[in-house]
């Protein structure tokens, strides 16, 4: 890899990326459903029907105490200060996330950055409702013959176009399988933290966010 290469979009995960924890696992400890949760996710439904049933928990809850429990998950060292690196240097940033867009939002304004995707958890006068839109909401198959609430290669494809620029400028950085799409897609795919499995698609494997800052 060339690392005077000009890499001019770098795209994140969310959870266990940016932030040390898993937004879901943290809220349904604070609200009770962590069982339930842990029910949904083992069982063999498609990876988007589970983003669905999950969504269900949340019904009645204040998406106001949903931000403030999400608020208390520490970031990842230094990501701040990354944040800060990358604006400077031009490079764009994006969020794409499992999670939810409000959750995803309320980030990127906190780092400053560009553009945040995720699934739309329908809330209504700060109420959820349980309902939730798929980022995904053509059930798009993503790699491995999955079908995931947000198709991550796709999101990268759509923000390259917006942003007319090409796959080998982009860096993308996750710690999960559902970020196998854009860590193939990038022109470097960066393992932050992760399983093997996302590794052997990575061309950096790291535990140091830091390590951005070298190919930019």
């Amino acid at each position: 890899m060339n690392n005077k290469q000009k890499f001019k979009l770098v795209m994140f995960d969310m959870d266990g990326t940016l932030i040390e924890g898993r937004t879901i696992f943290v809220i349904s400890e604070k609200k009770g459903f962590k069982n339930k949760l842990i029910k949904v996710l083992e069982s063999n439904k498609e990876a988007y029907q589970k983003s669905i049933e999950i969504a269900k928990f949340l019904k009645g809850c204040d998406s106001r105490e949903l931000l403030d429990i999400i608020r208390e998950i520490p970031l990842q060292k230094n990501i701040e200060k990354i944040a800060e690196k990358l604006k400077e240097n031009s490079v764009t940033t994006a969020i794409a996330t499992d999670s939810y867009q409000f959750i995803a939002d309320d980030l990127k304004e906190h780092l400053h950055f560009d553009y945040a995707f995720a699934n739309n958890l329908i809330i209504k006068q700060n109420i959820v409702t349980g309902e939730l839109i798929l980022n995904n909401n053509t059930k798009k198959m993503c790699h491995s013959g999955k079908t995931y609430s947000i198709c991550k290669g796709l999101v990268l494809d759509q923000l390259c176009d917006k942003l007319n620029i090409k796959n080998k400028e982009v860096i993308a950085i996750g710690d999960g399988i559902v970020d196998i799409g854009m860590i193939k897609k990038a022109g470097l795919g960066i393992a932050y933290k992760a399983p093997e499995e996302v590794q052997k698609y990575a061309d950096v494997i790291t535990n140091d966010l830091g390590v951005i800052l070298e190919y930019i």
